[in-house]
């Protein structure tokens, strides 16, 4: 591989984690009460356990920026890969173009590698010692942007289990369950196969499902909280 596009790889999928890296759930809880978010609630740095403690106002303002984070840092990938491919195009000697293929990078490729990032960034963040939340909204976001047909499917099908069950983790767990499914399917039917876009897509589904393991413990045992509006 071309040592340009290592070195843009690199780029993008840093600036994409440093990027998720900042909690707003964290940022808002701190700015309104001088406390952390993880230390109230279920300890989760996210947008439920904000709504839980501070009411619907700040539950929906961080959600909405979790959500934006994904979509900005797609829509930044999009913009890079596109300069990045007319730099590379420009800058190969005229005189190899009639012997090697000249340097090329797939955005598609970049947007399933920043959007794995962005929400590694969101879980485990830099700047608060690694301990984040689960990254549903910021799963959305991406999600929205690398597909929005898939990730209308999705979100859809995961607020029709929140709404019937009340349960924010069971719809978010078989959320990423289905995306797997979807865009799974959909990538290895894709003649040629995308492995590295399929890899991304299990890790994105499977990050939500993992991250989840604690809630997931507690629905099989029949204690895990009921999603409420009412601030605690």
């Amino acid at each position: 591989m071309n040592s340009q596009i290592v070195l843009v790889l690199i780029a993008v999928a840093v600036i994409s984690y440093l990027i998720g890296s900042i909690n707003f759930s964290i940022l808002i809880s701190k700015a309104i009460s001088g406390k952390d978010i993880r230390e109230s609630g279920s300890g989760n740095a996210g947008a439920t356990n904000m709504l839980r403690t501070y009411g619907k106002k700040m539950g929906i303002l961080t959600l909405v920026l979790d959500v934006l984070k994904g979509i900005i840092v797609i829509l930044l990938t999009i913009a890079a890969s596109k300069w990045v491919q007319s730099y590379l195009v420009e800058s190969f000697p005229t005189s190899l173009a009639q012997t090697r293929p000249i340097p090329t990078i797939k955005p598609e490729t970049l947007k399933y590698i920043a959007g794995v990032c962005v929400i590694l960034g969101h879980n485990f963040p830099l700047y608060f010692g690694f301990k984040g939340g689960k990254g549903v909204a910021t799963s959305l976001g991406v999600v929205l942007m690398l597909d929005w047909k898939v990730g209308l499917i999705i979100a859809v099908f995961a607020i029709a289990i929140m709404a019937i069950t009340r349960y924010v983790s069971l719809g978010s767990v078989l959320g990423g369950a289905a995306y797997i499914l979807i865009e799974g399917t959909k990538i290895l039917v894709t003649d040629p196969v995308n492995k590295v876009c399929f890899v991304c897509v299990v890790i994105l589904g499977g990050l939500l499902i993992v991250r989840h393991h604690a809630n997931i413990k507690r629905l099989m045992c029949g204690n895990e909280n009921k999603l409420s509006f009412k601030k605690k």
